[in-house]
């Protein structure tokens, strides 16, 4: 980091809290390749969870043939404690199966030289649609987003910002969001446009001069390096000219702008060192090395909103907003009124009062609020065109964390985030990689052959992406795989998303990924005839369903007061390796060994929104009805939490204490440990995670917002707007 770099991040407006993250340095790109030690004690661990939990099976079964017949009462006990300590065995054995395949891959990855993907894109140009769908963001979140995939060094290139605002707000403040929205295409096009003019020239004189020569001269290579020279310079003051307000904002600063100034400044001083030792570079490479700072600042991006056309899906969720610009992609379509409002028929003929939407061998779907760096779209699209992945459909970098969190809970929520890109990692070496929709590179044709069609108000709607549940990415995984396709995860960190900054937040996201694993199940079961990846099947049934079972099963132990019989520290030995692992996998992603602790509290605290969440499946499974899809709130704000989820944590801690004085007085003194640590654990998640204050004011919010009523904004006059020329024949026919 810069001095500049410092002197922006040293006037930050928001303070973090205490116990929040000091750096704001993130991980690296590439993961550190693991030892043979590591590699041994990963496998070591899996063998040792088997084990110790097949030893526990026995052991209650011997004893019970050394005991004789026991009651009715104890034999459903031991069958259900069994059953629940199984179910949990299950998902910790599955997750230090994804660790170990995850270890193998860090393991064997070589990167590919930034020479070849040069190589590689002079000659092919296969074009890539960046789609990035929003709902009432902070344009400055979006436009980090837009920013961010307009600076991919990739030769054909197209950003649409899928914008799924009201197109006709009332309210002055939503006006103002939505035409600054509207145009940030034409902002980042104008801050784009000056480079872009002096490489084009640049590369266009030294393509006509390149005919009268025969080699490249020591003044072409300097005059190149002055260009890249020329453009890390400009890089740098567009990142001192942003404004750092948090911890996005400085990543953003200093390793998109700044991070891609460094590689242009770094390849300057190399040509500059060539020059002066007289090598020689060929025409072909100062062909290439031109054409890359063209490409960088390259790109069309335009705004796109669904709603202003009745032809379209008007469904409030993402998986539809992206499928209605999909399904128009590759088309010409004129825009015609009819009764119900304007609507778009397709026409072979193209002109300026026609709108076009150009196909593309590739989409990548990018959330609004998450980040790539660099060379993420170059590297991805060099993977799929690999001969041995054309049946490859999708591949990402599970996102990363962004670094320096200014709250307690922002930094946990980053590092099982950070977690999960491991354990993703891992899923690919089976087989079993999901589609995480933050993010993902699609084969267009892969999506084509899943494709569902059915008619609305006399208008086809294709689906490409579910919508059937709330996690579409999910579901849309598994229709790949069923038509032949796979997924891929990239062993790379290349993409950054945001993680929700308080419990509020974070309790609509939880809940919206606890509900819809269970209704993708039959789905998965399809695959399972026939196939001989059984780890894969099993990594993911665990994905679409642990948090169903480990819910269940945690409230199953710590509500139910088992015999003591059952307890034995084989259960404790059998989770020991997991809990290990995952201690370990925190330090290696730069957190503490104690942040295990902190994370079983937090899953505590989260009981109650997850149990929502599957509730919600199992009413969409009776109803058959859509489940309403809820964003994450992205506002900088404190999002309030329902009361529900404030206070039922309170209930868990509560709850514990009294389990502990009941085991103390039996007495049982393993059930009165385990109480005990829950009763900790729930406490230091309440304090820390959720806030005194915040559970009072929500509760409060709770209890009286029954007595308020929605003040809907008053509109005097409705102004008369002129009436549009209607198609007559369109109406009449």
């Amino acid at each position: 980091m810069d001095t500049k770099s410092k002197k922006q991040k040293d006037k930050l407006t928001r303070k973090g809290q205490w116990g929040a993250e000091k750096s704001t340095i993130p991980l690296t790109i590439l993961h550190k390749k693991p030892s043979t030690a590591k590699l041994t004690l990963s496998r070591l661990a899996i063998v040792l969870a088997v084990g110790f939990w097949v030893i526990y099976l026995f052991s209650i079964i011997v004893r019970q043939l050394i005991d004789g017949p026991q009651s009715y009462h104890f034999m459903m006990e031991a069958f259900s404690y069994v059953f629940v300590v199984s179910i949990l065995t299950f998902s910790s054995l599955m997750y230090l199966v994804a660790r170990h395949g995850a270890l193998q891959r860090f393991s064997k990855h070589a990167r590919v030289p930034r020479a070849t993907l040069d190589k590689h894109f002079f000659k092919n140009h296969p074009s890539i649609t960046v789609l990035v769908p929003s709902y009432n963001e902070e344009n400055q979140v979006i436009r980090k987003t837009l920013l961010s995939a307009a600076l991919q060094e990739y030769p054909n290139l197209r950003v649409v910002l899928l914008l799924d605002n009201n197109p006709f707000p009332i309210n002055p403040v939503d006006i103002a969001r939505l035409e600054s929205a509207r145009a940030l295409g034409n902002d980042i096009k104008s801050l784009l446009s000056e480079p872009h003019k002096r490489f084009s020239k640049a590369f266009n004189s030294f393509e006509k001069n390149d005919l009268k020569k025969r080699r490249v001269s020591v003044r072409d290579i300097q005059t190149l390096a002055s260009h890249y020279e020329w453009a890390s310079d400009r890089l740098c003051q567009m990142a001192d000219k942003e404004e750092i307000q948090d911890h996005v904002d400085v990543f953003f600063a200093d390793q998109v702008l700044r991070g891609l100034a460094q590689d242009l400044r770094l390849v300057g001083n190399a040509l500059n060192m060539s020059a002066r030792d007289g090598a020689r570079i060929s025409r072909y490479r100062v062909f290439q090395l031109y054409k890359r700072l063209v490409w960088i600042f390259q790109v069309e991006v335009v705004v796109f909103e669904r709603k202003k056309y009745m032809s379209l899906s008007h469904e409030a969720n993402k998986a539809m907003n992206l499928n209605a610009y999909i399904g128009l992609m590759g088309g010409v379509y004129r825009k015609k009124m009819s009764p119900e409002g304007v609507i778009l028929v397709p026409n072979k003929r193209k002109s300026p009062h026609n709108i076009t939407i150009p196909n593309s061998e590739f989409i990548l779907t990018l959330d609004a609020d998450s980040i790539l760096l660099r060379e993420y779209c170059l590297r991805l699209v060099y993977f799929l065109g690999q001969p041995e992945n054309a049946r490859v459909a999708v591949t990402q970098t599970p996102y990363s964390s962004f670094r320096g969190a200014y709250s307690r809970i922002e930094r946990l929520a980053g590092a099982t985030t950070d977690i999960q890109h491991i354990l993703h990692q891992g899923m690919s070496q089976y087989g079993a990689t999901f589609w995480v929709g933050a993010n993902a590179v699609i084969r267009k044709k892969a999506l084509e052959n899943i494709v569902e069609k059915e008619l609305v108000n006399g208008f086809e709607m294709k689906r490409f992406i579910q919508d059937r549940t709330v996690i579409e990415d999910t579901e849309s995984s598994i229709d790949l795989t069923l038509h032949g396709w796979q997924l891929m995860n990239y062993p790379e960190r290349l993409s950054y998303s945001a993680t929700p900054p308080d419990f509020g937040s974070l309790v609509v996201q939880r809940r919206r990924w606890a509900n819809g694993g269970l209704l993708i199940l039959p789905k998965l079961l399809q695959q399972v005839h026939g196939r001989r990846n059984k780890v894969g099947v099993m990594l993911r049934l665990n994905y679409l369903a642990s948090i169903a079972w480990a819910t269940f099963g945690l409230i199953f132990l710590l509500a139910y007061p088992y015999d003591g019989r059952l307890l034995s520290p084989l259960v404790l030995l059998a989770a020991l390796p997991y809990f290990l692992a995952m201690a370990s996998d925190l330090k290696y992603c730069g957190y503490k060994y104690s942040d295990v602790f902190r994370i079983y509290g937090f899953n505590l605290i989260m009981l109650p929104v997850n149990l929502a969440g599957i509730l919600k499946s199992f009413e969409q499974a009776i109803t058959g009805k859509k489940i309403p899809f809820a964003r994450t709130p992205k506002v900088k704000d404190r999002t309030p939490a329902s009361m529900q989820y404030v206070i039922v944590p309170l209930l868990v801690v509560a709850f514990s204490i009294f389990t502990v004085w009941r085991n103390i007085n039996i007495p049982n003194w393993g059930n009165a440990a385990f109480a005990s640590f829950n009763a900790i654990v729930a406490t230091w998640a309440i304090l820390a995670y959720i806030g005194i204050g915040n559970i009072l004011t929500d509760t409060w919010l709770g209890l009286t917002d029954w007595l308020y009523i929605e003040d809907k904004p008053r509109v005097a006059k409705k102004k008369i707007k002129p009436e549009p020329e209607v198609d007559w024949k369109a109406v009449l026919s």
